[in-house]
């Protein structure tokens, strides 16, 4: 099978060129060609008309061709002005660092790009959205005149997305011609001009976004109608599973109280720092409480660390699937039976006919499109990745499951395919505790939505009476309300 297939795509000066699909549909591996980290094995490419080789990203980079991966490719340690000119350092004669140029020229650049960020300033000390400005701005040390950008907006705060959409059009403005891909269909029509459909490693269609509208870009990604994208079914909730009372971990948490059934989901909204992914943690046992107590079934439990929890049949699916989910370079196969290898053992000595008959068993239920089952997991998609992260706690038999950001980085097609397995699990009769920035989510499959704002839980709606504005009231602090 072919990953690319007699694929067409044509760029513009000034524009931004959204290139959209879903996962696997090819957007990475024409991206990586562009960028010189991939040969393509037929076709041309032309730049301003002349046919050029793109073997190595350097190559690609001395063209005028930079690319900004959805993981930053910074290092922390490193001031920002080191990380801009990494292997390029000014030098006052070979071998002699000229520092004072590299701060001077860095903090020329960021001044341009009007960042605000110090070029002295260590990477790690500056927030998500300033990183991706750094990483502009050495795609500009390198004169760029091709700028890619994958998922640039996946971690940012709705402040940081209005700044970096405020640099993409200043830097069209200059000419520069901009590669965008993003799963988030609404700010493809405040940032984009035209957009190319990739299926199955095929060219579709180019369209103008003022002549196409979101529904028929949706049929062109996946070949079928999607329907509702929010397919929640409701189920008759069952016996309590899980109840939080007075839990604490200061700093980040504070008097936190909530219960959550079988077959039920709650929502829990907030913005970026609320403390929802602390939560989680807590209720996992990756971190402990100061004080406050955890019932699971209507045992109230110690949680010393995350073995406690899986045996008590906790799930935590991590929003940073790769660092915290997943052990990339395993195959698909081990990473379904990690959490699971006590059920495929006997004596120490662990059956690979079982394991391979349950990560089978997985593979088809989910549809996670793989070669075989000794295929690294780093090779697949994000949508694949993330169905193997849920395969892993499904085989686990957890009864309890924590999904935080489960929808983050992966296309319309697989977001669907979660929420059925989402709507499937609590029929089963599972508890889903459902972390999500994406209030149309939180409002779509949630049967209950838990706000939390500065480390509390501020608020406690329906499903009924939730809307987008009085959740983002309470996750603003401007209200509180009592909640059960």
């Amino acid at each position: 099978m072919l990953a690319l297939d007699d694929v067409q795509f044509e760029l513009q000066a000034g524009e931004v060129h959204v290139l959209l699909g879903e996962n696997g549909a090819g957007k990475s591996t024409l991206v990586k060609i562009l960028s010189g980290a991939h040969a393509r094995s037929a076709g041309e490419i032309l730049l301003e008309g002349v046919t050029v080789d793109l073997n190595t990203p350097r190559q690609a980079q001395a063209l005028g061709i930079s690319i900004i991966y959805q993981e930053l490719n910074l290092i922390p340690q490193l001031s920002a002005a080191a990380n801009i000119f990494l292997g390029r350092e000014p030098q006052k004669m070979a071998g002699i660092l000229h520092h004072y140029k590299m701060i001077q020229d860095a903090q020329a650049i960021l001044d341009q790009l009007r960042t605000g960020v110090d070029a002295q300033s260590r990477v790690q000390d500056l927030s998500v959205g300033q990183q991706q400005m750094v990483e502009v701005a050495k795609a500009l040390s390198l004169h760029a005149r091709i700028l890619i950008m994958d998922e640039p907006t996946s971690a940012l705060t709705e402040q940081e997305i209005k700044e970096l959409f405020t640099l993409i059009r200043r830097l069209k403005t200059q000419g520069v011609a901009i590669i965008y891909i993003s799963h988030r269909l609404e700010e493809l029509y405040e940032i984009g001009d035209r957009v190319t459909i990739l299926r199955d490693g095929k060219y579709i269609a180019t369209h103008r976004l003022t002549e196409i509208d979101k529904s028929k870009l949706i049929r062109l990604m996946v070949d079928r109608d999607l329907g509702d994208h929010f397919p929640k079914v409701r189920v008759q909730t069952g016996e309590e599973a899980l109840r939080v009372e007075r839990v604490s971990r200061r700093p980040v948490l504070e008097d936190i109280s909530f219960s959550l059934h079988r077959g039920e989901v709650v929502g829990l909204a907030g913005l970026l720092g609320s403390g929802r992914t602390e939560l989680a943690r807590v209720l996992f046992g990756a971190d402990r409480a100061d004080e406050g107590s955890i019932y699971i079934h209507g045992e109230k439990v110690k949680l010393k660390n995350p073995a406690d929890a899986i045996h008590k049949q906790v799930a935590y699916l991590s929003e940073d699937r790769k660092s915290q989910g997943l052990v990339l370079n395993l195959p698909v196969l081990d990473n379904i039976c990690l959490s699971s290898l006590d059920r495929f053992s006997r004596l120490g000595w662990v059956s690979l006919k079982q394991e391979a008959e349950a990560a089978t068993d997985y593979i088809d239920k989910l549809r996670i499109r793989t070669p075989h089952l000794r295929q690294q997991v780093r090779y697949l998609s994000g949508g694949n990745q993330q169905k193997v992260v849920i395969s892993k706690w499904l085989c686990s038999q957890a009864r309890i499951l924590i999904f935080d950001e489960p929808t983050r980085g992966i296309d319309v097609g697989a977001k669907v395919e979660i929420y059925q397995l989402i709507n499937q699990l609590a029929a089963d009769g599972a508890a889903i505790l459902m972390i999500s920035s994406d209030l149309q989510e939180i409002l779509g499959m949630s049967d209950r939505i838990l706000v939390m704002c500065r480390g509390r839980i501020a608020a406690a709606f329906s499903a009924a009476e939730a809307t987008q504005e009085n959740i983002l009231q309470f996750a603003l602090g401007e209200n509180q309300r009592a909640h059960a």
